[in-house]
């Protein structure tokens, strides 16, 4: 074989293979597409009930624990 048959050749598969997975590609996307429209046409979102609580929520530490972490400080310090 020549070289230039083997440049045809070569070009022939990769062309082939190109084409192919693009295609391939193109299919995968519909897919995905016509499935996410598929879901979300059976499940609807619900809104959360929002309940409102009396007390105010802190984020804080509480002061509790703030004291016991404090005195066990102190005393890993005391004893070191």
């Amino acid at each position: 074989m020549e070289i230039s048959e083997l440049l045809a050749q070569a070009a022939n598969l990769m062309l082939t293979g190109m084409i192919g997975v693009f295609l391939f590609l193109s299919i995968l996307i519909f897919a995905v597409k016509g499935l996410s429209r598929l879901a979300a046409t059976e499940q609807e979102p619900q809104q959360p009930a929002i309940k409102k609580s009396s007390k105010p929520v802190s984020t804080g530490v509480s002061a509790a624990h703030v004291a016991a972490i404090s005195a066990a400080v102190s005393q890993f310090r005391q004893k070191n």
